[in-house]
This record gives C-alpha cells, structure tokens and sequence, in this order.
C-alpha cells in the first residue's frame, strides 16, 4: 500500500493496473469512518499476495485525483482494472463484504474461496455446504467455533478428519477448552446456587449472579439453564 498524488497517479495506478488491479482509497485525515475502512481493506489487499495492489490519497492534498472521480463523499473506494473503474463503493462497509469486493478483483477466484476469505461463520459453512471437503473452510470455522466455546460443534465438523494433523490438533485444543468450561461450570455452580436463595431480596447477590453469568458463552444450554434458573427466582 503506498501513498499517491496527483503526480504519481498515472503512473502508480493506471498503468499498473493493465497487469495488476488496483483499489484506490479515497481518504482525509479528519475522516472516522476512513480510519476504520482502511485497515480492513490493506488486510483484504495484503491477503491476495499481490494478485491486488492498493493505494490511498488523500482528498484534501489532491484535488485532481478527487475531481476525476468525482468524487463528494468519503470514504470513497474504486477498483480499477486494465485503466478503468470496475467496482466502487461509498462509505464504511462490514468485513466480509470488503474481502468479497477485493477477492472479485482476483482472477479465477472461486466461490468457496471467496467464502472461506469472509471468514464470518455464515460464510464458512455456507462454503461447507458447497464442498464438505474443503478443510480450509472447516478448520477455519473450527477455530472460531473454538473461540466461541462451541466445542462439540467444533469435535463434530473437524471428526472426518482425524487423520489429518491440523484437525488432530484442533480436536485437542476443542476438548481441552471444553475440560476447562466444565470446570468454570462446576466452579460457577457452586457460587451460584447459594446466590439464588438472596437475589430477591438482595440486589449484590442479583447483580453477582448476573456477573457470573457473564462469564459464560450464553448460547451454551449449561448458561441458558442457569439464566432461567436465575429468572424463576427473581419473577
């Protein structure tokens, strides 16, 4: 990623662009949204391995550049392609939508890898749905599942292959995070029950109650149980 002016720009972008596509940023200093888009798409860039270029300008120092592509708010993305704008978009955007517009600039790019680079969890099994096959997609949604502490969904999809070192290791990882949720459980429940007899009258036990609960991954049954547990006492 690299900064351009009025000057470079012929040079920088639209020439590269006859072999390389390029995304252009339109940005401002004194642009929030601008500070938080950038980031996401020098990471969605960066992640092409150079099949994508990018460069940034800034609006307020290059009013040419601006006025070609007139542009009136920022931030401002375009994405140039053999000298000419093939795709633009104004103002922030979500992640994945940000992978998929730079991963469309990339030639050849499939669809299940285009959903494996969103990286969300719609994405990812959407992409399993396509091709239960393709590891990348499962070890992907795996680790986030994992993360979330949504271990036996994790042991599930990673089980037709065990014979593969990465899905070992994961299995591994899931069942040891789900060794140490059973223990937060056991050590939750034990403050918990006593809590239940005071949060009515006492408001500290209501809120210690509620703070424990906050620890939890609160999709889990083990949390939605206590929480209705929890909610009998109080109505």
């Amino acid at each position: 990623m690299t900064e351009v002016t009025d000057d470079t720009f012929q040079a920088s972008v639209i020439e590269r662009s006859m072999t390389t596509p390029d995304i252009v940023d339109l940005w401002a200093p004194w642009c929030g949204p601008c500070k938080t888009l950038g980031p996401m798409l020098e990471a969605a860039v960066a992640a092409t391995q150079g099949a994508v270029e990018m460069v940034k300008v800034n609006v307020d120092e290059n009013p040419a550049i601006s006025q070609a592509f007139k542009v009136q708010s920022i931030p401002a993305v375009f994405a140039i392609k053999e000298g000419k704008v093939v795709n633009s978009f104004i103002g922030a955007k979500p992640e994945a939508e940000i992978v998929h517009f730079v991963a469309s600039l990339q030639p050849a790019v499939d669809e299940i890898s285009m959903l494996v680079a969103a990286g969300d969890e719609t994405s990812l099994r959407k992409a399993i749905e396509l091709d239960a096959l393709r590891f990348d997609a499962v070890e992907a949604l795996a680790k986030l599942l994992i993360e979330q502490r949504r271990c036996a969904e994790a042991a599930q999809l990673l089980v037709p292959f065990t014979a593969d070192p990465t899905a070992q290791d994961l299995l591994s990882l899931a069942v040891e995070t789900e060794e140490a949720l059973v223990a937060l459980y056991e050590q939750t429940e034990g403050e918990f029950g006593p809590l239940l007899d005071q949060v009515k009258a006492d408001e500290s036990a209501k809120q210690r109650a509620l703070e424990l609960l906050e620890q939890l991954p609160g999709a889990d049954p083990r949390t939605v149980a206590l929480r209705k547990r929890l909610s009998a006492r109080l109505f």
